[in-house]
């Protein structure tokens, strides 16, 4: 069976090693003409970080990103509303990494290359579209960079990991429109910071409707190491206001975000000279898709950000585009037709994602913060009298659970 992967972000990658690994043929096909390390933070969940660990990945993925061990969820104040150990600390088998994105995606490139050969990917080819008939896909690629001649190829089954723009799902949902957007912008950046408490923690401040997200992403180097920050604030009625463009590359200026990043409080770290000590500040409009009745049109299916594109709450995005690849590539491995494969996998894969998409949208387990913040807008002496310890475990682990990634040990 040859298999055919529109896109090479980390859902497409993974997916070439998990087939790779199950002795599949793959070819990937990407719309950027280079795999390059781009973006700034994500964390990266123990279930999904067990998937790359039996890839082997993990001694590479150590030399990049930080074992995540411990996360706070604080109000806009600095209040601790709840904290808990994350990873390995928690009990699980693997760790949580808070990991730069780019250099993700580039040890997931780097062992496609080496596991698969440089022929295995081809890139600055953009997904057009694609024919079916009994025997297979035949899929069309444009040049997405210089406007030359496409390319057509063939494969028994078409995989669109192409984002949550992704040309495979316009072909199925012609008529969906953009994606859904409730007025929240994401202002994020990253930058060489002096060690931050143990500097392997994380903490974020506040709730959906305004919230910081801050935690380092590489190892420490005399002290130092790359901070990540994010602050997501709801700036526009979505029902007047169109968002703003949705590039992974926009970027503004300083004053744009610093009034908004000065809101919170997190003790022992001066969010305002973190900000201004960021040289590129990155806009991002917080958006996701409704779950699809659907993935699967015969031979050709939908995974990651194309299947199922989530608010970035609860560490879940990249998380989840790796179970996808995991439960796909063993369907595929196993099934005695490649129609019956991706049947399974919608199978599995579509409700489980779906409650996370949905979850997401009420703030997931950071709503333990709105709780509090909700009945003390002013704080709060003792956050038991606000809201109870088993109250606000049940929020958090409850998301934890539905989303498979429950901790051994939890608060």
């Amino acid at each position: 069976m040859s298999i055919l992967i529109a896109g090479a972000g980390i859902g497409g990658l993974t997916t070439a090693l998990m087939l790779n690994a199950r002795g599949v043929p793959v070819r990937l096909y990407e719309a950027a003409r280079e795999v390059r390390e781009v973006g700034v933070g994500i964390n990266v969940l123990p279930h999904a970080i067990k998937e790359l660990d039996q890839l082997g990945l993990l001694p590479e993925l150590d030399k990049v990103g930080i074992r995540t061990r411990k996360l706070s969820y604080l109000t806009k104040q600095g209040q601790e509303v709840w904290s808990e150990l994350r990873g390995t600390h928690a009990g699980h088998e693997v760790p949580q990494f808070s990991i730069h994105r780019g250099r993700l995606q580039k040890v997931l490139h780097d062992a496609v290359i080496d596991r698969l050969g440089p022929g295995a990917l081809t890139t600055g080819r953009r997904l057009a579209g694609f024919v079916q008939d009994e025997g297979g896909v035949t899929a069309h690629f444009t040049d997405s960079i210089e406007g030359g001649a496409g390319l057509t190829t063939r494969g028994e089954v078409l995989i669109c990991a192409d984002g949550i723009h992704s040309a495979g799902r316009r072909v199925f949902y012609p008529g969906e429109g953009p994606p859904s957007w409730q007025g929240v912008v994401m202002w994020r950046g990253a930058t060489d910071w002096p060690v931050w408490k143990d500097g392997e923690s994380m903490a974020i401040g506040g709730g959906l409707g305004g919230k910081l997200v801050l935690y380092p992403i590489a190892p420490a180097t005399k002290g130092r190491q790359l901070m990540n920050w994010v602050v997501n604030v709801r700036i526009k009625d979505p029902a007047v206001s169109p968002p703003p463009p949705d590039s992974s590359s926009r970027q503004v200026p300083l004053s744009r975000v610093l009034p908004h990043a000065l809101r919170f409080h997190v003790p022992n770290m001066d969010i305002g000279a973190l900000v201004r000590a960021t040289k590129t500040i990155y806009e991002y409009p917080m958006a996701d898709r409704d779950p699809l009745p659907r993935w699967t049109f015969g031979r050709v299916t939908l995974l990651g950000d194309a299947a199922h594109p989530m608010y970035p709450v609860g560490s879940n995005g990249a998380s989840q585009a790796i179970l996808d690849a995991r439960c796909l590539a063993d369907n595929i491995a196993r099934a005695e037709h490649p129609r019956a494969a991706l049947w399974s996998y919608e199978k599995e894969r579509l409700p489980k994602t779906a409650k996370v998409v949905r979850d997401n949208r009420t703030g997931g387990p950071e709503r333990v913060i709105d709780e509090v913040e909700k009945r003390a807008p002013a704080g709060f002496k003792d956050v038991n009298h606000v809201l109870g310890h088993e109250a606000r475990k049940a929020i958090v682990g409850g998301y934890a659970a539905m989303a498979g990634y429950a901790n051994v040990r939890r608060g």
